[in-house]
């Protein structure tokens, strides 16, 4: 488990492919690797990864990366020299300053658009369909392994809003960047858990009529997640 405060950010030293695997030779930031030992867990940009091999200097180690992770998150995209967010696995009784996370990314997803104030650096994010029905304004979402809170949500439109605080920045790789980059998303899973919840006892509840009240909404510009999803609402 991660806590979704990302730790630093590390660097792509290497790239070596072999048959049905890709492993990645990471350079850690200066005390990062102290302690770590093979079979650890690491996030990086949200994908948990064991270290496979620890090397000489002490900063850095290898990952092996299936091809499934390579296929549905951003790591299939990553070159020698690209920067990522980086977290070790929480231990028992840390403190948890964001969510807690598993690192099994949902999906990947781009971004739309940047907006640049003084102080803030604001992200908006595409949602795939079968995903929007997750996502609330105030909520907790995992962003490349950093749990943000959502600031806006449009899913008639398919996009939410994250804002970056100035530390955020600092310590993570979001400041680089564009618009057309892609980025990896984990759901919070209590809000899944309770919106497909609630989801299933509302289809138990409506039956056959469920065809019915879905065409009545369509005829209202609506949909029936429009309806449902704040039930899930988390409070």
């Amino acid at each position: 488990m991660f806590t979704g405060i990302v730790q630093g950010v590390a660097t792509i030293a290497s790239i070596r492919d072999e048959q049905g695997l890709r492993t990645f030779d990471l350079t850690f930031p200066p005390g990062f690797a102290n302690g770590l030992a093979i079979g650890a867990s690491v996030a990086v940009d949200g994908v948990c990864l064991t270290v496979s091999t620890l090397l000489l200097p002490p900063d850095s180690a290898e990952f092996d990366v299936m091809l499934q992770s390579l296929n549905v998150t951003t790591l299939g995209s990553l070159i020698v020299g690209s920067r990522v967010n980086i977290e070790r696995a929480a231990k028992d009784g840390a403190e948890i300053g964001g969510h807690p996370l598993s690192g099994h990314i949902d999906f990947a997803a781009q971004i739309e658009s940047i907006r640049v104030s003084e102080n803030n650096r604001v992200l908006r994010i595409q949602v795939p369909a079968a995903f929007r029905k997750y996502i609330f304004a105030k909520g907790y979402i995992a962003i490349n392994g950093a749990s943000l809170t959502i600031s806006e949500v449009d899913r008639a439109a398919g996009w939410f809003e994250v804002w970056l605080i100035p530390e955020t920045l600092r310590i993570t790789v979001f400041d680089q960047k564009d618009a057309g980059d892609w980025l990896n998303i984990e759901i919070e899973r209590g809000t899944q858990v309770m919106v497909d919840t609630v989801r299933e006892s509302v289809d138990e509840a409506l039956g056959r009529l469920k065809p019915a009240i879905e065409a009545f909404l369509a005829q209202q510009g609506l949909v029936l997640d429009d309806v449902i999803a704040p039930l899930g609402l988390p409070r």
